[in-house]
């Protein structure tokens, strides 16, 4: 069962990241975190890592009735959106499924919220 949607795109690393942020601020999207892994990698374990971003991204009002329909929905919480290097010299965004990820919660008010979100997020991919 896939989890995730994604397309790989012809820009650079930096502009792929850039190109993805604002794609998220158009569908009401903030990232809250980004993580650098291959940064982290270097300086935790000393090893080579590809390019490879990792962006928590959250829609304020949909993450507000998310947590009013599921108080511990918070543990899910943000929504994760990639950006790494491939081994062909282009660079791969993918965005959690987050009816997938929701499938887990059985609640139905959740899951109505989780297809409204998968659809922006699918806009956001499609759209870099």
């Amino acid at each position: 069962m896939k989890y995730y949607f994604e397309k790989t795109t012809d820009y650079a690393f930096d502009e792929a990241v850039e190109k993805v942020t604002e794609e998220l601020k158009k569908e009401g999207f903030g990232i809250l975190t980004e993580i650098d892994v291959r940064a982290t990698l270097k300086k935790k374990l000393d090893v080579d890592f590809r390019k490879y971003q990792i962006l928590g991204a959250c829609n304020p009002p949909f993450a507000h009735k998310a947590l009013q329909a599921e108080n511990k929905i918070g543990a899910m919480l943000p929504c994760n959106v990639i950006v790494q290097e491939t081994e062909y010299g282009k660079t791969e965004v993918a965005a959690v499924d987050p009816v997938m990820s929701m499938q887990a919660v059985e609640n139905d008010q959740l899951a109505v919220i989780a297809k409204e979100i998968r659809s922006k997020l699918e806009k956001v991919i499609q759209s870099v």
